[in-house]
């Protein structure tokens, strides 16, 4: 995938509702909406792509990529037809410790220079419990390539000031990042310095394409 790939996931990663809006409701505080295909684009300054990890397995460190795009394809009619795509840039790692970013960025675990980009490609949208979906698809990540599956929720729907919808979207997924060459750690007294498990979490706000 090129750089141009565009999220999740989250990275990146998620897909919802797509409405065809008919006005508001008796109180004018939302919008009703008959759900129809649409294309949107996800508005990295209302998002957040962030995860947490196990530090020590007492304690969780919170992190987040602040460079990320991505783009949603949903036929609430077929949702087997929707798709998605997302591209997340490596070296955007924050984790509120410059040390620890550093490290994050070298070798040891992202290669940033080497590996710059991590892509996601949804390819499976599935009903699932409570109005939630669960989407299928691969996460590229350092050289290796794997199948994932996100739990969507569409948690709303808007116009914004410019006139265009909205809609927002939460999406969870947990992945192993030994699993994608990410093995460095370090034994400490009672276990291991840096978790296994790494668990997502996106918060997304998109907006339909023209």
């Amino acid at each position: 995938m090129t750089r141009r790939t565009v999220l999740l996931a989250a990275l990146t990663f998620c897909i919802g509702a797509a409405p065809a809006w008919h006005g508001p409701v008796a109180d004018g505080s939302a919008r009703t909406a008959v759900l129809a295909p649409a294309t949107y684009e996800i508005d990295r300054a209302h998002s957040q792509v962030s995860f947490k990890i196990k530090h020590l397995g007492i304690s969780t460190v919170t992190g987040r990529f602040k460079d990320f795009s991505g783009s949603i394809v949903f036929d609430p009619q077929n949702p087997g037809a929707s798709r998605a795509t997302a591209a997340i840039r490596a070296a955007s790692i924050d984790t509120d410790n410059e040390r620890r970013d550093n490290h994050l960025r070298s070798a040891d675990f992202f290669e940033v220079e080497r590996y710059p980009d991590i892509a996601f490609a949804g390819n499976r949208l599935r009903r699932a419990a409570g109005g939630k979906y669960q989407l299928d698809g691969t996460l590229s990540m350092h050289g290796v390539t794997r199948p994932i599956t996100l739990v969507v929720e569409h948690v709303g729907s808007a116009r914004g000031p410019d006139g265009k919808a909205r809609v927002a979207f939460n999406a969870t997924g947990t992945l192993d990042r030994t699993a994608y060459g990410l093995t460095w750690n370090k034994a400490v007294e009672g276990g291991m310095l840096v978790g296994t498990d790494v668990q997502i979490q996106l918060e997304l706000e998109a907006v339909q394409k023209d």
